[in-house]
Formats: structure tokens, sequence, C-alpha cells
């Protein structure tokens, strides 16, 4: 642990791994619940009564808060103590998965999901900021980041499996009573082994900047949601997008003159950090869409049931977690900036098998390589890339740097699906066009055009990364991290 945190520690003697264990813990139940509801929506909507343009809400109130929230949580984190937020998200995020399983309206239900969305926001930057106050950059970091990699990507894999097999075996509320009891765990763990560590000193808060910040991320999420549905040229997309412009450059100006900055904009003059933000608003959002896309194609067109779709999803898990603890072996030997070319590359290849699927297709030859490839390339992805984004930080700062991060994966991961989704739907109308009463079959052909020109663009975007990431991430600023030393007895 680094001497700021220990200098504010509270006595504890709990072991390193121990400590990453419970925030693991924590991380999991956020991740595995951003995907885990997508199975249950048919079940919902006939239950709850959603109409059909008003059942999206249930995924993106979620998302919404969250992805506003981010950056309050981290810099929140920092001055008020990460363990104390930790413990709050927890708390808020549990609390709400019971008013979710209790919900008997759709008003009430959406309400209870964007309180989710506000508690994993609190949550996911105090969790990584702990991590790497806890670990010392070299091999323990890389080695403990390679964990949380796997846990934060192959979380949202398995979501979709517990939630085909809770909703078809029990009922779509306990999708969110699972919630309980790892909450419950995680809080009791938490308050026992995990350390409180906060900036010493001055503990002013920027209200103003973070009233500005979370308005204009919120209205930006909003925007690029709605803009799937009535167009990105829209006068409400554009007003939407104008107003988020305005608030995030009120932002910049009062950051700038600010005694106690929310964000100091000073720190996006560390080249490593900005450019593994760059770099993973781009790779989430074509990660976003194989579990949204590949979904769709599963059951719309494969004809899978809840469950043999979320059976379908392991592969990609047992992908992230087989590359990520490989890349561990990696990064010493070729270093950060190339394990992540290699990474965003064999992640867009997964993305141009996937878009070779068929109408006639099967999971076992059209699907099964593709998630494969993605899993691998996906497990290469993200131990070095939050790496890059964490090291190069003062300790003050961790929790403002774990908050950008995150932030960028949920911005660039909502405006992908806006994008891909937008994409889709296009194609598909353009190829029934011209047809005035389509058969099944003519229809399912022009669902399946309209996912593959999706996968192509969403490979486009993972090659986009790595040209951020070629372009943007110079070797002398990874060399740390790079040069990690590894038992003699290792082998990759």
């Amino acid at each position: 642990m680094n001497a700021v945190a220990r200098a504010t520690s509270s006595a504890r003697n709990s072991p390193a791994w121990l400590i990453l264990v419970v925030v693991c813990l924590g991380q999991f139940m956020v991740v595995l619940d951003a995907t885990i509801v997508n199975v249950a929506l048919p079940t919902i909507q006939a239950d709850l009564g959603f109409s059909a343009s008003s059942l999206q809400w249930v995924i993106n109130a979620y998302t919404l808060m969250f992805g506003g929230f981010l950056l309050l949580g981290g810099r929140a984190a920092d001055l008020f103590g990460r363990r104390n937020l930790f413990v709050a998200g927890i708390g808020v995020f549990t609390i709400a998965s019971l008013l979710d399983g209790l919900a008997t309206s759709p008003a009430l239900l959406i309400a209870a999901r964007a309180l989710q969305g506000l508690g994993a926001a609190l949550v996911s930057p105090a969790a990584l900021s702990i991590v790497t106050n806890t670990f010392a950059e070299g091999r323990d970091r890389t080695r403990a980041l390679g964990i949380w990699a796997a846990i934060a990507v192959s979380g949202g894999a398995l979501g979709l499996l517990l939630g085909g097999i809770l909703t078809e075996y029990v009922s779509w509320q306990w999708i969110f009573f699972v919630n309980l009891p790892i909450g419950v765990l995680a809080i009791a763990l938490a308050i026992r082994h995990l350390p409180e560590s906060r900036v010493p000193g001055h503990r002013g808060f920027d209200l103003a900047g973070a009233a500005t910040i979370t308005g204009g991320l919120m209205l930006l999420v909003y925007g690029i949601v709605k803009a799937a549905d009535v167009g990105w040229v829209a006068g409400q997309t554009l007003g939407l997008m104008a107003g988020a412009a305005a608030l995030i450059a009120a932002f910049v100006m009062i950051e700038l003159r600010s005694s106690h900055p929310l964000v100091r904009l000073d720190i996006f003059r560390t080249r490593s950090l900005s450019a593994a933000n760059a770099s993973m608003l781009v790779v989430a959002g074509g990660m976003f869409a194989v579990f949204f896309l590949a979904t769709l194609y599963l059951q719309n067109i494969l004809r899978l049931s809840p469950v043999e779709t979320g059976l379908g999803f392991l592969p990609l898990t047992g992908g992230v977690i087989a590359a990520s603890g490989f890349a561990q072996r990696l990064i010493p030997r070729f270093g950060v900036r190339a394990v992540t070319l290699g990474g965003t590359l064999t992640a867009a290849i997964g993305l141009i098998l996937l878009s070779l699927a068929p109408a006639a297709g099967s999971y076992l030859p059209d699907v099964l390589p593709g998630l494969i490839v993605m899993g691998v390339g996906l497990g290469f992805v993200f131990v070095p890339m939050t790496l890059i984004a964490t090291t190069n930080i003062a300790p003050q700062d961790a929790g403002l740097a774990s908050g950008l991060f995150n932030t960028s994966q949920q911005i660039g991961g909502a405006l992908g699906v806006a994008i891909l989704s937008s994409i889709a739907t296009s194609r598909t109308a353009a190829s029934l066009g011209a047809i005035s009463s389509p058969t099944p079959a003519q229809r399912a052909g022009a669902a399946v055009e309209g996912f593959q020109a999706a996968f192509v663009t969403g490979a486009g975007l993972m090659v986009l990364g790595a040209i951020l990431v070629a372009l943007l991430v110079r070797r002398r600023d990874v060399t740390a991290i790079s040069h990690i030393e590894v038992p003699s007895t290792a082998t990759p």
C-alpha cells in the first residue's frame, strides 16, 4: 500500500489478496447486473405491462445514472474515504435491488433501476482505487488488475446465463433478489477487512463542478440513448447534445477557476491516462455491441432459449479469464503497449467472424469461433489498458483516475450500442424497403444483414482503438509497467 493510503488507513492487518476478493465481490455484483436483466425483459414486459417504447428504460435508467455519476463517485471516494464510498454504494445498490424485485409497476421498476445505477457509480471507482492503492506498481498490481479485468468483463457474460436460469426456472424478480445476500456479505467483509484511505488535508468539495459535469454526462447519455429512436439529426437529439456540450463547457470553466476542483484538468497531461481513456471510449463501443447484438441473433434468429443463450456466452467468458491470466505473463516480455495492440486487433477479428454468421446459421460453426476470439482479445485488452490508465497517477488522484476510466467505458459503451443499433436498424429497413409483404424468412435475412453491418462497424471501432494506442501511448510512458519482474519459474 502506498504512503498516502498507509497514513490514512484504519488499523487493519488483512492480507492484500483478501482485500482484492472483497472489492472484486462488489464489482462482480455491479457488472453482473448490467446484463442479467437483458434476457428477462420479455417476461418483465408481460408481467408489469411495459409498452414497447418504455421497456428500454429498464436498461437505460441504470446506464444513465451509472455513466452520469461516475466522476462524482470517483472524486468523492478520494475526499470522503474509499471504503466509506464502497460500503455506501453497495448499500444503495442492495436496497435498490430489493425495490426492483418488489416493483409492481413500470414506474417503480425504472426508478429503482436508476437508484441501482447511482449505487454502481459509487462502487466501481472506489473499488478500483482501493486496488491501485493496495498493490504497488509492478508485478503485484498487474496480477491484481488481471483478476479485476477478468471479473469486470466475464461478469457481464455470466449475467446473461444467470438471468436466463432465474427467469426460466424461478421468476424474474430473483434476478434482483440474488443481489441481496451478495450485498450483505460484501458490506460485512468490507467493514471488517478493507482499509480506509482518503486524500489528506483539505476536504473542500466542488459542488458547482459536480453539478455541471454530472448533468452534462447524463444529458449526453440520454441523448445517445434517445438518438437510436428519434434519429441522430432530430431536433430533440441536437438539443440534448447542445445542452450536454454547454454543461461540459461550463464544467471546464469552473474547474479552471476552482481552488478545489472536482477534476484537476492537468491530470490529462498524464499522457498514459489520456491515451487509455481515449482508446477505451471506442473499444467499449465494440465490446458492448457483442452482448447486445449477439443476444438478439441467438434468440431472434437461432431461436435459442434464455438459458441456451446464456450458456452460449460462456466460451467468451472463458476466453476473457484465460487471456487475462496469460496477459500478465506477456506484458513483461513484450510490453504493455504491444499486448494492448494485439488484444484490440484480436477482438476486431472476433467481430469480423461474427459478422459472417448467416440467417440460416447455427451456433457451433457460425457463432462460437467469433465469441472465443473476441473473449481472448478482450482479456488481452483490459489488463494492460487498466494498467496504463492507473499508472503514473498520484495517490491522491487514484479515485479520480478510476472514475475517468470507468466513465470512458460506460459512455463509450452507451455510444457504441446506440450507433451500432442504429446501423443495424437502418440496414434492415433498407433491405426490406423494396419488399411490399416480406416473409418471415426475408425479415430474418434483413435482420441478419443489419447485425452483420453492425459487427463490421464494431470491428472498425476496435481497429480505431488500436490506432489510438499506437499513436498516443509512448513507450517511455509505460516502461515501468512493461518491465515487471516475473519469477524465473513463470512461463507464458
